[in-house]
């Protein structure tokens, strides 16, 4: 007789076990310290989390040039790597598993952000709607300049060295970030990728930098040990599609072929049908998928067990839940109250709204 699984039922994850399927959502803080720097109080704070299934990362930019907001952290030099070294140790003192996410933003940055001012970079020159969160305060956005089909190969490059520089950082594994209106998601989305070339127009040659980027990555830690996030429905960030099932079915079916760890779809936009394009039922990339599926998008806990419980995803992301309660599973097991967050601490400052949460034993 099989058992029904639920948020607390362990899992296989390529070569792990995890101890439960309450993943700690990618979530970015903005507390990293100066020159991008993992600090103390990040190795505090995630330590703190390491009773989640999996831990995953804050976005974590591969370059310079990948860097879209003030104090994120970077996995591209060796000082960033040291710093990174003391969050997995700990972590990995206290048992848990951790995946670093990595990062570029493409256009949703600024040049004030870029080294020499430079423009961002993007795969086609459409300025986003909306303003860059800068060390200077809120700013428009600028047109991006689009990359050069021969500059190409370097964002593969800083992908895949960005992913050796994770594993000398002790991580368990890498969470390629290609949602929410950034790199990666612009080049396979029609309504910012306008290209000509062979990184443009067709379905097959806008997903071609998402499969190259995960090769690269595969190429360094085996894929079972490699995640993706994708993101079918938001309109985040100025972004848009004229046909996302078909787009995101042909992606996630060509990204079967890696036999990658997971595949973690955001269900961010679900609340704006429309908003990105037409609207579909991200169940059908369920069933694409061949391998442990990852959900997220404001779930509780009998949200989280009634998805399991049909089949819909093997685990659920929690974002603003871990945020508040470094406890989670536990809270879970004893369906104990949640502290609640406090949106106003959410991005900068100090322990305030990122250290201080009690913990149900306090």
């Amino acid at each position: 007789m099989n058992t029904v699984a639920t948020i607390l039922s362990a899992i296989q994850v390529g070569p792990y076990t995890l101890e439960n399927r309450v993943i700690m959502a990618p979530l970015t803080r903005s507390r990293a310290g100066q020159g991008n720097m993992p600090t103390a109080l990040n190795v505090h704070y995630y330590t703190q989390r390491a009773s989640a299934g999996l831990i995953i990362t804050e976005a974590t930019q591969v370059s310079l040039e990948g860097v879209g907001y003030p104090l994120t952290p970077g996995i591209h030099n060796a000082e960033q790597v040291a710093g990174w070294r003391r969050v997995t140790d700990s972590v990995h003192a206290k048992g848990g598993r951790i995946f670093l996410q990595l990062w570029h933003v493409g256009r949703i940055s600024h040049p004030s952000l870029q080294p020499n001012g430079a423009l961002p970079l993007a795969p086609s020159e459409i300025r986003p709607g909306g303003q860059a969160f800068t060390y200077a305060g809120l700013k428009d956005f600028v047109t991006p300049r689009a990359l050069k089909l021969a500059e190409i190969p370097t964002i593969v490059e800083q992908f895949r060295k960005s992913a050796a520089n994770a594993l000398t950082a002790g991580f368990d594994g890498v969470e390629i970030h290609g949602a929410n209106g950034y790199l990666l998601d612009q080049f396979l989305r029609d309504g910012t990728n306008q290209r000509l070339d062979a990184y443009g127009g067709s379905i097959k040659n806008r997903v071609r930098l998402v499969l190259e980027v995960t090769e690269a990555v595969c190429s360094v830690w085996g894929a079972n040990r490699v995640g993706i996030r994708l993101s079918p429905l938001t309109a985040f960030n100025d972004m848009r599609d004229s046909c996302p099932e078909e787009t995101f079915s042909f992606a996630v079916r060509e990204l079967n072929r890696f036999g990658l760890a997971y595949l973690h779809i955001t269900e961010m936009g679900k609340d704006k049908p429309g908003a990105a394009g037409p609207t579909f039922d991200l169940i059908k990339l369920r069933h694409i998928w061949k391998g442990p599926y990852m959900t997220n998008g404001g779930y509780d806990l009998e949200s989280a067990n009634a998805v399991l419980a049909q089949g819909a995803a093997d685990m659920v992301a929690f974002g603003t839940l871990f945020i508040a309660n470094p406890d989670l599973p536990l809270r879970f097991a004893e369906h104990a109250p949640l502290n609640v967050p406090d949106p106003e601490t959410f991005y900068g400052g100090d322990e305030k709204g990122y250290t201080d949460y009690p913990y149900l034993d306090d």
